[in-house]
């Protein structure tokens, strides 16, 4: 029995001293491997696994000097406890070992992804890896330590089954949402109109998308609402192309009705953020001529193509005042015959 007991100590000591020297030396060795690369990823790496190898190597050294023992105390199932508790600490130290390197490859890669919307949702699925992660290992665990595993299949698949029943809603949601971070239908800051709402979008959410209406409120919105609906993304205009009828008098001459169009593209070419396109006599209305106006506004910035627009529209007031033009509206003239 002291025989046993000395060399059980001795292997938990010898065990601990290979461990210190291990992890020294692999310290060593992988500094010079690691200062090679410009990289912070595997300098993380390095440290991950030499905090990991210490208390490994104790554990090891532990349960193997335990075994040499081979006291017998099957009656109390102490082996099969000291069995179990190795094994989770083994599970514990690989499973964190493993979500800690997996995690960091994750935070790398969507910082160097230079899309915004799929490195926040690289970010957000973090938490549903490390969790993948555990449920797998402790799964494999009961598994190894001789748990009937049939009863908890039946147990997990009836939960999920329920699980899913009650969360197929957040689920869906969730699953539209990184849809609109891969298909990017709109991205934070945009304006957009959908379903007679026109809106400036501030959050893409993991259930719902928040947005600022014109007049100011705030509009919550579903995303699969967001995903089934027809969006107009005013951001991603690159001109915006205006038509516009412009109806004068029958009292209009002939000379002055050719002018029109020369002076209209005249006003359109010496104003900003306006490109002319054409301007046509093309219609005898009921109570006016009928021109149609076409120009673009080169910009997706609704402010500057408002201010175009007006300026356009006052030039053209101005300029058919000092021509004598009217505007015609809507008259009717009877005339009576004795």
């Amino acid at each position: 029995m002291y025989t046993r007991l000395i060399s059980s100590g001795c292997i938990f000591i010898l065990g601990i001293i290979i461990t210190l020297v291990g992890s020294k030396v692999l310290r060593s060795v992988f500094n010079k491997v690691v200062k090679r690369t410009k990289s912070k990823t595997d300098d993380y790496v390095l440290k991950v696994i030499l905090e990991t190898i210490k208390p490994l190597g104790i554990s090891i050294s532990a349960f193997t000097s335990w075994k040499i023992l081979a006291i017998k105390t099957t009656s109390f199932g102490l082996n099969e406890g000291i069995n179990g508790i190795f094994k989770l600490i083994l599970l514990i130290l690989i499973v964190r070992l493993i979500n800690r390197i997996l995690l960091r490859l994750i935070q790398r890669w969507s910082e160097r992804i230079n899309d915004a919307a799929v490195s926040t949702m690289l970010k957000s699925l973090s938490p549903m890896v490390r969790a993948i992660i555990w449920c797998i290992g402790i799964v494999f665990y009961l598994n190894n330590v001789g748990v009937q595993m049939a009863a908890i299949w039946a147990l997990l698949s009836a939960g999920g089954i329920g699980a899913g029943l009650a969360l197929k809603e957040p689920v869906q949601e969730f699953f539209e949402y990184i849809t609109i971070l891969l298909d990017k239908p709109f991205q934070n800051g945009q304006f957009i109109h959908i379903d007679g709402v026109l809106a400036k979008v501030e959050r893409v959410g993991v259930r719902s998308t928040r947005m600022r209406s014109i007049n100011g409120e705030i509009i919550v919105m579903s995303n699969s609402n967001l995903t089934n609906g027809v969006i107009s993304n005013y951001a991603e205009m690159k001109q915006r192309r205006l038509v516009h009828k412009i109806g004068v008098t029958y009292d209009t001459n002939y000379t002055q009705m050719q002018l029109i169009p020369k002076m209209i593209k005249k006003i359109i070419d010496q104003t900003e953020n306006a490109l002319f396109d054409r301007c046509h006599f093309t219609e005898f209305g009921e109570s006016s001529l009928i021109f149609e106006l076409v120009y673009y506004i080169p910009t997706n910035d609704y402010l500057s193509a408002m201010n175009a627009q007006q300026k356009i529209n006052l030039e053209i007031m101005k300029l058919f005042e000092k021509e004598k033009i009217a505007f015609a509206f809507p008259t009717q003239t009877i005339h009576l015959s004795k």
